[in-house]
């Protein structure tokens, strides 16, 4: 069952990330699930926020905070179409995120599997269970699309 949750949870963050290639933002989207229910979504915003941190993780992780009224984020799962940057998975151990989700790799600046693996550092005081490849080459096409449309 998990892996059919996955894949619904994880096309609902690739309809986000339409929505921000529909705004012009680079096209990476999450939604943030605790018991069972979607608690956050969003998108890329950096351009339109004029906001480095608008990540779309970090995004979801404010606006999930607000719902909650809590900073931390126990007990919740995180679906991002592209995997974190190390600012991001920075956030996701701070919010006590338990379980991460993510679908296409990031070769240049991924910091869970590809570039680092900063989830798994002896030192940090939470751990992040982390599935990776989820709808991932939808989310990588959406990526090479949008990018090759910029050359």
């Amino acid at each position: 069952m998990t892996q059919d949750v996955d894949h619904e949870m994880m096309c609902h963050a690739l309809d986000e990330a339409r929505q921000a290639e529909r705004l012009g933002e680079v096209p990476v989207g999450a939604v943030l699930v605790s018991e069972g229910r979607v608690i956050a979504a969003g998108h890329n915003q950096q351009i339109a926020s004029s906001d480095p941190s608008a990540h779309a993780e970090i995004v979801v992780l404010r606006e999930a905070a607000k719902v909650q009224q809590n900073y931390r984020l126990p007990g919740s799962t995180l679906y991002v179409t592209l995997e974190p940057c190390a600012m991001c998975a920075g956030a996701l151990v701070h919010a006590r995120v338990e379980r991460l989700v993510y679908a296409a790799s990031e070769p240049r600046a991924g910091a869970i599997s590809s570039r680092m693996a900063l989830l798994a550092a002896p030192y940090l005081n939470h751990r992040v269970a982390v599935t990776e490849g989820v709808c991932s080459e939808e989310s990588a096409a959406l990526l090479r699309a949008f990018f090759a449309a910029r050359r």
